[in-house]
């Protein structure tokens, strides 16, 4: 199915990982967020939970793992083009976890990486709602 003009939403899963107060970040390449920085993702696959594949694209988009420590929130992701169609449509289920392994390796899917503080992100082109996910994946690791 094409991710332009879908006839349903995309469920798709992000990870948030912290090491040592810094956030991963990686810059996408495809719209609607291509040169923006944003948390590693993607659409969930057939038979896969979401922590299984925001852990699975996490690994293939950076060469990184982690641990899931909880559920820190959603995100949709709904564009609609001149005539008020529908030309994408996604849920993001966020996650939060902590760094095991693994520095960080670009990929065709996120050619920078960078690891960031995110109360210091000034003027790095961000996808929209980062900011909400960032504050509520640091709550979510500062009780657990």
């Amino acid at each position: 199915m094409s991710r332009l003009y879908p006839d349903r939403p995309f469920l798709a899963a992000s990870i948030a990982v912290f090491r040592e107060g810094k956030v991963l970040l990686g810059a996408r390449t495809a719209p609607p967020a291509a040169n923006v920085f944003s948390l590693p993702g993607g659409v969930v696959e057939t038979g896969e939970t979401l922590e299984e594949a925001a852990l699975r694209e996490l690994q293939e988009e950076t060469g990184v793992t982690a641990r899931i420590v909880g559920f820190a929130g959603h995100t949709e992701v709904l564009q609609r083009d001149d005539d008020g169609r529908v030309r994408r449509h996604f849920v993001v289920a966020s996650f939060a976890a902590h760094w095991l392994a693994g520095e960080g390796a670009p990929s065709a899917e996120a050619p920078q990486l960078i690891w960031a503080d995110p109360a210091a992100l000034g003027d790095l082109p961000v996808t929209p709602g980062l900011m909400r996910i960032l504050k509520l994946a640091r709550n979510v690791m500062d009780n657990a």
